[in-house]
């Protein structure tokens, strides 16, 4: 660490060299002025961490130097002193800025302590400008909304979130079921201009066709037997925001017709009304089916296919962002353990080996589901295989470790069982060593040592 550089401006030639001397011996590297110009020449000439700076002198004194001085240096800490010294001195100084005041005469150790103190209280602030923007990285690195990612593949899905957020533009997902495309809807939706607006959301698969169509554009009094009052659609509930249409790959050839209306005149007829109601609506639809695919087949129209087609939005399965796993099971633990009020802080790493070997054909959610019921179940602090469905544990109990039979050396089969388990972590998180380190439960630092240790760089 470089010695911290002191200014020590005072008239007196005595003061300066009995300073100089102390504040050398203590490690600081020190310059001095005789003056307030000629201290205000120096800080202009070079970078100082603290200043200590006599009240009293010719041409500029320690008060002018200070106003002076706090205008072009805002981030510098000064130290006054004098031997003139009464409170009102000493509060007029803090107003303008001065970390501390000295009366004159001062024992040594009298300025050192408050050096050091002044020390610790710029070592504090520069520790959470870092925690701040740490802070800010890691919520833009790995959160967007309620989106917890690490992933290259993520973070270009996010990407594209941003790009859409503010604009009307019909936005059509895709993905396998359980990727999360519901929360991309919700991260499209209220980091844009709509935010403010409704979100209203629809499985278009889950309603029967027969109610389907008064869901989505309501009806009127009347308009059948039951009709006892007019009911608003979704679409109308959603004006002025955001409409998400889950599954729009389930829905009928009938109603594909009317949406397309819907997206082409940006109205919508009630059944039973006599006339079209003009609405504000962004359209986000959502479908793990291959919309090709059903329109080849006849079952989803070419038209409507184009008009939410504006722009699409592919979420990956989570077995193509393992390094993922880890940061999601770390979330989920720490919600469930407030929403079951227990206190699971991780899991060991034999479970952690086998969440990040299996192939979650649920994706995202069948991890959410797995991990609510081993928090459930477990009654240790860490998350063991036993708490884990039989279905992600067999293989990983019934491996051997990998070490040779004719291996005798506990020493040489510790090693090798090491370098295998760090070779695997680094494999099943895509290199990410921070992931990779809390899969190994070590720190970063142990773990880069191995690396160079065992040659995996």
């Amino acid at each position: 660490m470089s010695a911290k550089r002191v200014l020590v401006i005072d008239d007196e030639k005595n003061m300066r060299h009995m300073l100089s001397v102390m504040l050398g011996k203590a490690d600081y590297e020190v310059e001095t002025a005789a003056d307030g110009m000629e201290g205000l020449e120096r800080m202009e000439s070079a970078p100082f961490d603290f200043i200590l700076c006599d009240i009293r002198m010719p041409r500029m004194d320690g008060m002018d130097l200070l106003r002076k001085a706090k205008e072009k240096f805002p981030d510098r800490t000064f130290i006054m002193m004098s031997a003139y010294g009464n409170l009102e001195s000493a509060v007029e100084a803090m107003k303008e800025g001065a970390y501390d005041y000295v009366s004159k005469p001062f024992k040594t150790d009298e300025i050192l302590l408050t050096l050091r103190k002044a020390e610790e209280r710029e070592r504090l602030k520069a520790e959470n400008l870092r925690l701040q923007d740490r802070i800010k990285r890691l919520e833009e690195r790995y959160a967007f909304g309620e989106i917890v990612t690490d992933s290259e593949a993520m973070a270009r899905v996010l990407d594209l979130v941003h790009t859409v957020a503010d604009h009307k533009t019909t936005v059509l997902l895709t993905g396998e079921s359980g990727t999360g495309k519901e929360l991309v809807a919700r991260a499209i939706h209220s980091s844009g201009a709509r935010g403010g607006g409704p979100l209203i959301s629809i499985n278009c698969g889950g309603i029967p066709e027969s109610l389907l169509e008064s869901e989505l554009f309501g009806y009127r009094k009347g308009a059948f037997t039951d009709a006892v009052r007019d009911k608003p659609g979704l679409f109308e509930e959603a004006n002025g925001g955001t409409i998400f249409l889950d599954e729009i790959g389930e829905l009928p050839l009938s109603l594909q017709v009317k949406l397309l209306r819907v997206l082409q005149e940006e109205e919508i007829t009630a059944l039973g009304a006599t006339g079209p109601t003009t609405i504000d609506v962004r359209v986000i639809a959502a479908t793990a089916r291959d919309l090709r695919e059903e329109m080849q087949a006849g079952r989803f129209r070419e038209d409507l296919f184009y008009r939410i087609h504006v722009m699409s939005i592919h979420l990956p399965p989570l077995r193509e962002r393992r390094g993922d796993i880890a940061l999601l099971t770390d979330h989920f633990i720490e919600r469930f353990n407030r929403k079951l009020k227990k206190h699971a802080q991780g899991v060991s790493t034999e479970a952690m080996s086998a969440l990040a070997r299996h192939d979650w054909p649920g994706n995202v959610r069948e991890l959410e589901n797995v991990l609510e019921r081993a928090v459930l179940l477990t009654r240790e602090r860490w998350i063991g295989l036993d708490d884990l469905p039989s279905s992600l544990t067999a293989d990983v109990k019934d491996r051997s470790g990998g070490v040779p039979a004719d291996c005798l050396s506990i020493k040489q089969a510790t090693k090798r069982l090491e370098r295998e388990l760090i070779q695997k972590a680094l494999e099943l998180t895509g290199g990410n060593r921070s992931q990779a380190s809390r899969i190994l439960e070590i720190s970063r630092p142990v773990l880069l040592s191995k690396i160079r240790e065992y040659g995996l760089e």
